[in-house]
């Protein structure tokens, strides 16, 4: 068969490539997932081609693998079975931004870089994840369910109504934007819910089994008129988790979050490794991280009356926590700490997960705030037992909702070329994910290796999942291989 003959037919054969030179780049990326090379690569540009690619394949049995973004590190877009990579970054448009209704619409091929820009030029921002890199898609880690640092907004959510291709190839709207009119509607698609079932829902964390996204529409908010940045350097996590349980549930904050010396280093350094073992050191064993800000309306009155609520608390009730706005040692560090909440990881550094080894393996879970430093425990002691060294993993806690849950991130940074590091990295990975989820870690986004383990002990979820895989996908063609499939 020909594929490349027959994909050209669909997106020109300008936009198909076979060369083994292309194929291989995106045969892996930054995890321990096994590389696999695909038979080809089509860049189509807009859903209509998708649609063809979709129907295409599944007439013939290919399986395909969707990518939006040009870095990786779960394993999610490697083909594990082969077959044709479908890379959209061609679909690049931003459709709108609404002010008032406060949402941008954007193809999958737009950028952190490129979407952070253009809404700062309307006065507005997204809520993000911590450090995205520039060239990664936002509309891939909403996709993805990325966990934001912003913790006063009273959702988790932050994407409205989609544009999916089902893996039958039909194109299907979310929310509503399905009404007739769309995009020019008076309901205007900002609603993802309905009607009847959510099946904007039903694509989250799917790793791309279940649908390719062709435009997604994401809520935006107003940048604050005034920011101040407080540091909590800490050794005793506990008490300072029992602060975040007493301030964020009052809506104190933005961003708020807590890294390891480790992480945090990383994050900060101009040059890796040459800044990050002195960084490292100079760095307290936690830093807590605080924004509180003044948007619109009387930002003044917004900051004193937060500023006087975190005075009482601290001397009233939290003596021993200490929290400034300069961190010793590092000054300006405020102003640069904004940069980094609320912008990608510049393009044209590498990305601080991969700039200390070249790989990083990333484990990560949901869990009650007081349970974090007990998790802590289990993966340094997980981590002594294969002589990995505790005092190297990454780690970071971010409060989700008011303090209401948290997500808890390790980081194990291995070389790519060392077998045998890669091996070590992997056995902790396993076993202590195992060990967290036996005792309540909640894994929502299992890839690779976990994926298997945690479908295991879900079997209701696992064979209702099948079930409709069968009904959606009866060719298994779409990123097979992935979570349960």
């Amino acid at each position: 068969m020909k594929i490349k003959e027959e994909l050209s037919k669909i997106v020109g054969e300008e936009n198909v490539n076979c060369s083994m030179e292309e194929r291989l780049k995106y045969s892996k990326d930054y995890s321990l997932t096994p590389p696999c090379v695909p038979e080809a690569v089509a860049y189509p540009k807009d859903a209509n081609e998708v649609s063809e690619i979709v129907k295409w394949c599944n007439k013939n049995g290919i399986p395909i693998v969707p990518v939006s973004s040009k870095i990786h590190f779960y394993g999610a877009t490697v083909p594990t079975l082969g077959g044709i990579v479908v890379d959209l970054s061609r679909m690049s448009k931003i459709h709108e931004i609404d002010t008032e209704n406060r949402f941008v619409r954007f193809e999958p091929g737009v950028s952190w870089g490129v979407l952070v820009h253009e809404l700062k030029k309307k006065g507005m921002r997204v809520i993000m994840p911590l450090t995205p890199p520039a060239e990664r898609s936002p509309l891939t880690d909403c996709l993805e369910r990325e966990i934001p640092t912003n913790v006063v907004y009273d959702y988790g959510e932050p994407m409205q109504s989609v544009e999916v291709v089902w893996p039958q190839g039909h194109i299907f709207r979310c929310g509503s934007a399905s009404v007739e009119g769309f995009p020019n509607s008076k309901s205007r698609g900002v609603n993802p819910s309905g009607p009847g079932i959510d099946f904007y829902r039903f694509i989250q964390g799917a790793q791309g089994t279940f649908g390719i996204v062709t435009w997604m529409s994401m809520k935006i908010e107003s940048i604050p008129k005034i920011d101040k940045v407080y540091f909590g350097p800490t050794k005793d996590l506990p008490y300072t988790i029992e602060f975040l349980y007493r301030i964020l549930p009052r809506r104190i904050g933005q961003e708020c979050l807590l890294l390891n010396n480790v992480s945090f280093s990383l994050i900060l350094s101009e040059r890796i490794p040459e800044d990050f073992e002195n960084l490292r050191k100079e760095l307290p064993p936690w830093t807590l991280i605080l924004t509180i800000s003044g948007l619109l309306r009387r930002p003044e009155e917004k900051i004193a009356y937060e500023e006087k609520f975190l005075n009482e608390v601290l001397r009233n009730e939290f003596p021993k926590m200490e929290l400034k706005e300069v961190l010793g040692g590092f000054p300006n560090l405020g102003e640069r700490m904004l940069k980094i909440l609320r912008e990608p990881y510049p393009a044209q550094k590498k990305h601080w997960k991969i700039a200390l080894k070249g790989g990083c393996q990333s484990l990560f879970f949901i869990t009650k705030p007081y349970k974090a430093p007990m998790f802590i425990d289990i993966v340094d002691s997980v981590a002594m037992k294969f002589e990995y060294p505790p005092s190297m993993i990454g780690k970071y806690i971010q409060p989700i909702e008011h303090n209401r849950a948290c997500h808890v991130e390790f980081n194990f940074f291995f070389n790519p070329e060392d077998e045998e590091e890669k091996q070590t990295v992997k056995k902790i990975f396993l076993e202590a994910s195992r060990i967290i989820m036996d005792n309540g870690g909640f894994f929502t986004r299992p890839y690779g290796d976990l994926s298997k383990i945690v479908y295991e002990r879900a079997a209701s979820y696992t064979m209702t999942l099948k079930r409709l895989k069968k009904i959606f996908d009866p060719n298994n063609i779409m990123n097979p291989g992935k979570l349960c499939f």
